[in-house]
């Protein structure tokens, strides 16, 4: 395989989560690895997925708030691939056969899956761990020790760690000891489950290398405040004394939002990461690219300046933009990675600075079709046309709605008659979907991803994300009739007819 990001290539979306499975949520087993293979098979270069990290009832399921940046998602652990392994038996996998209901259950998946993990962990100490093992818990030991210490102290007091007692909430050291002792063998289970999290996905990857793939991963810019990451570094945030958020995250107004975004999400405090050369950075990147080929900063836009909302605030209208040290940011990382294969989710409402930026290191940018037609201007930068090369082009992303949604729901008259332009519109949106396709397969753009929802045509009900609405989200999931009849054919036809292979 050569380079990512180089070569005109294409790809879909499709978060894990959405897999079929009769486990509740879709995982790193055989038939994502079929679907590497099928993906290859349709000269297709990308699979992009969503954030791998552990997700909660709490968040809404959203993998962009997590209680870990650097962990895998045990729910994301194939049963079958750990029978395989010897740690669980064939007794053990019947599962009640429920219809498929076409939505991901994650709180099925937790009764159901849970008990199974916890019984393989028990199972791989009781033959002694191994050197595969052992060597994983040391390279990862500057996030694995205090991810899985911060799990087993949340499963005996599941409240924010900002309500925990003075000693842990401030981690005093004896009383951080005392913690290792007294919870060691709920620590060691989850580090044994993120061992077999990293066995998966290297199998996984292997797949994808294997059918000429690149995984295409992303990283959701801020942590939650309820997260391992605050509460190891809090100093590396804007908190007060207390360790209070002084300041949240957010976006202003636009397209998404009359009001902004207000994700609450605690903001960095520049000066300090910068006075450590950036290592809190370096570590978190380091740990992803070390899994993925290619790696999207979601609001990349944050990292040249962010929306900082004063805490308390009631909506995201109320902030201001505030400087960050982007340049020394990002020599940095460059001097830490090469190659340094990512891509800049440069959406929304951007400034000269941002793209200055972007283009300063070379890094693609995004460009959406689902935007273009919003304003009779033949310069709008998603209008096909424009396109730069060094870009990566979508219908829509997961946060929008799916083509045929958009075409039913969402697009006005004027904006249809700008569309019409550029595709032959059906009176059945479904029949207008392929058109769309072969609009993005057209692009200038270098690299091409479309979504699974789009290939199948399927309505806003299959829409995964709608931001700003804090429920509802994140659980579209394909049945398995769906995923049989995914057209990769049909996609591996259109990327051929634009160079695209």
């Amino acid at each position: 395989m050569n380079t990512p990001l180089e070569e005109r290539a294409s790809g879909v979306l499709l978060h894990l989560t959405s897999l079929p499975s009769p486990w509740g949520v879709g995982d790193l087993g055989e038939r994502a690895r079929n679907l590497a293979a099928r993906l290859g098979a349709a000269g297709q270069r990308y699979w992009q997925v969503l954030p791998l990290n552990p997700t909660s009832d709490a968040a809404g399921e959203s993998p962009y708030f997590s209680p870990s940046s650097r962990a895998g998602n045990p729910l994301l652990l194939s049963l079958e691939d750990l029978a395989d392994d010897g740690l669980l038996r064939a007794g053990e996998l019947a599962v009640p056969t429920d219809p498929e209901a076409g939505c991901a259950d994650f709180a099925r998946a937790r009764a159901l899956k849970l008990p199974l993990l916890a019984t393989a962990a028990e199972r791989f100490a009781g033959a002694g761990d191994d050197a595969g093992y052992r060597a994983f818990c040391e390279r990862e030991r500057d996030w694995l020790d205090d991810h899985a210490l911060f799990t087993a102290l949340k499963a005996r007091d599941p409240r924010s760690w900002s309500d925990w007692p003075p000693a842990l909430r401030f981690r005093d050291p004896a009383a951080i000891a005392d913690a290792r002792r007294a919870l060691a063998p709920a620590i060691a289970a989850e580090k044994r489950l993120q061992y077999f999290f990293e066995r998966q996905w290297q199998r996984l990857r292997a797949a994808c290398r294997d059918a000429g793939v690149w995984l295409f991963g992303d990283m959701p810019i801020y942590v939650n405040l309820d997260s391992v990451d605050v509460w190891a570094r809090p100093d590396v945030f804007q908190l007060d004394d207390a360790l209070r958020p002084v300041a949240e995250s957010g976006v202003p107004p636009d397209y998404f939002s009359a009001t902004g975004q207000l994700w609450r999400n605690p903001v960095y405090d520049w000066d300090r990461l910068a006075a450590e050369d950036f290592r809190w950075w370096v570590l978190r990147l380091g740990t992803l690219l070390r899994r993925l080929d290619v790696l999207r900063i979601d609001h990349f836009r944050g990292l040249a300046q962010y929306w900082r909302v004063p805490a308390g605030a009631g909506t995201a209208a109320a902030g201001e933009w505030c400087d960050v040290p982007s340049y020394g940011l990002f020599d940095t990382l460059r001097d830490a990675f090469d190659p340094f294969p990512v891509v800049a989710e440069d959406l929304g409402t951007i400034t000269p600075d941002v793209h200055a930026l972007r283009e300063h290191y070379g890094l693609p940018g995004m460009v959406v079709l689902q935007f273009a037609f919003n304003e009779d201007n033949d310069a709008h930068p998603y209008l096909p046309a424009n396109h730069p090369e060094n870009s990566v082009a979508y219908l829509g992303t997961h946060d929008n709605n799916t083509a045929r949604g958009w075409l039913e729901d969402e697009l006005d008259a004027t904006s249809r008659e700008r569309l019409a332009r550029f595709v032959a519109l059906d009176d059945d949106p479904a029949a207008t979907v392929p058109a769309l396709l072969d609009l993005l397969m057209a692009s200038p753009a270098r690299t091409a991803i479309a979504c699974a929802q789009d290939l199948l045509a399927l309505p806003a009900g299959a829409r995964m994300n709608t931001p700003g609405l804090p429920t509802g989200n994140w659980d579209w999931q394909l049945s398995s009739p769906q995923y049989e009849a995914l057209p990769l054919a049909a996609l591996a036809g259109l990327a051929a007819a634009h160079g695209r292979g």
